[in-house]
Order: structure tokens, then sequence, then C-alpha cells
């Protein structure tokens, strides 16, 4: 059972202003009405904050008043008894960890030398030379982080070589439809874009059936059509794509694209591949924004 809530206040009136702690956690069964009574009357007793008397009282955990507080003001995550996505997104289960701290620190970089600098900066590609490397957990867990900060973002799965296991349809745990590859030949449009529930703000373009043919139906005129689509609905659109090694295709995602973010893994990346295809990207136009370094 997802256990985000969205609150929509009324207009003119804040998340933080229209509900309180113990309003929100028991909507989500985390306390009962009994239990907040006699919060209050710890809290009135001692002369504290609301968490302060849950915690003595251990009504609450630590965990539980973070997730109140981040639907106060907003910031939409996952509680660990929802499973309606994979674990590996991170920034969806775990925003507070180290990890979920690395992710909104590579967004600000990205916001600072991207994002920010132009109105028709919109798009980035992540791309990496081999296989095992983390780009479609980076590319993923990007998505949450700038939908988490109220970008309307748009997760394309370029990847039409990928295993199903690995895909960002896997991950999110969608409904299987035309994805990116019905919508290159023509089948569909960007309607088919599904939104991500419990995430306000993302939604995720899968890569659909696996083609014969993807690097043509990359280099197609719909491509770019896609992305004049998405510019008009979307702050943030990010590309995942296939290992630059063995296909073309990230290349050709990445000129549409403009600008590109390279994923490495540590004791895993090749220096001399890595190195080979950032050459390439930078012979095609392409801007390298940055490169982040997976260690997980």
């Amino acid at each position: 059972m997802n256990k985000v809530i969205n609150l929509n206040p009324p207009p003119g009136t804040s998340a933080a202003t229209t509900r309180s702690i113990g309003d929100i956690l028991v909507a989500t069964g985390h306390l009962s009405a009994a239990d907040v009574v006699r919060i209050g009357e710890r809290q009135k007793q001692d002369q504290i904050q609301f968490g302060d008397a849950a915690l003595a009282l251990k009504l609450l955990s630590k965990a539980d008043l973070d997730f109140a507080l981040s639907q106060q003001f907003g910031y939409a995550y996952l509680s660990d008894q929802d499973t309606s996505l994979s674990s590996e997104l991170v920034a969806a289960y775990k925003p507070f960890s180290r990890v979920g701290e690395n992710l909104r620190a590579v967004r600000s970089q990205l916001m600072l030398r991207w994002f920010n600098t132009d109105p028709a900066h919109k798009v980035l590609a992540l791309v990496s030379p081999g296989r095992g490397e983390g780009r479609s957990f980076v590319a993923a867990n990007l998505a949450i982080v700038f939908a988490q900060q109220g970008q309307r973002t748009l997760l394309i799965d370029g990847d039409l070589r990928s295993q199903a296991h690995r895909s960002q349809q896997t991950m999110f745990k969608l409904e299987r439809n035309v994805g990116l590859s019905g919508i290159l030949a023509d089948r569909a449009g960007l309607e088919v874009a599904q939104a991500v529930p419990g995430l306000p703000n993302l939604n995720v373009l899968t890569a659909g059936p696996t083609p014969p043919n993807p690097q043509e139906l990359l280099g197609r005129p719909s491509f770019g059509q896609l992305l004049i689509a998405a510019y008009g609905k979307f702050d943030v659109i990010l590309i995942d794509t296939p290992c630059g090694t063995d296909y073309a295709d990230a290349e050709i995602i990445a000129a549409r694209a403009g600008a590109a973010v390279l994923v490495a893994r540590q004791n895993k990346s090749l220096l001399p591949q890595t190195t080979q295809l950032a050459r390439r990207l930078q012979d095609s136009g392409v801007a390298l924004v940055g490169s982040v370094l997976n260690d997980a």
C-alpha cells in the first residue's frame, strides 16, 4: 500500500500550514487518535515539541517524524513498508541517507552548470562506457531528486537494448506499453509516459518493446519531435542510454540532448574506454556537463 499522501492545500496556503504532524501520522497509520491525545498531554506537561513528546513515549521513531515533516513541506518520499517501487530507488526510500545526500549534491551541480544557465537547457543524457556501471541507477535516482525539488521531471529510458530486469520499467514497476520505441515508430505520442505513484512531478517513459533497429529509430526525426513536445511540458528531461562502448546509441541520444553526464564505477570502469567515450561525445558537439563516480 502506498504510504505517501499528496497534500494539496487551498490556493494561497502552504502544505506546512494546512495539516499538523499528528494529523498526517494518523492519516498514514503511524499513530492512533488516542496516541495523539497521549502525546499532547506529554507535550503540555514537559513543555516540549510534539515530536520530542512522541519520541519520549516511544510512540514514534525518528524516521516517522522525518516522514511527517516531509509531507508537511511537500517533500515526497516512500515509507519502508511501501513496496510499489524497487529498493534500488534510494532517493525514494532513504532520501536522508549518504547516497541521498550525494544525489542532491549532484543535482545542485547540474542546476548550476546546465539547467539554470539557459532556458533551452532542459535535456541531459546519462552515459557510461560499459555495462554494470550504475548508469540506470543514477538516472532513476537523479530523476527522483529533481522531482522532489518540485521540477516537472521526465525520465526517458533510451536503452532500447536493455534486458527487462535492468530497465526503468522494472525499477519503477510500471505497466508495459509501447514506450519510446512505439513513439519513434509513430505508434503513439508523449501521452504514454507514466506518472509514478507517490512521487509527484515525476513521469517515466519506458523503453517499450525491443525493436530490431534501435539505431535507425533513434536517428529518426520523431525523436527530435518527441523532445520538442517534452520541452513544453517538463522542466528537466533525463535520458538513460545503453553502454557507449558496445553501441553508438548513446552518442546519438547525447547528440540529440546536446549535453551529457558521464557515469563511471569505481574499480570497474576502464580509464581508456571512459576517455574515448568522452572524446567522441565532445567531437560530436555534446557538452559534457560533468561526471559521476558511482562507488555502490
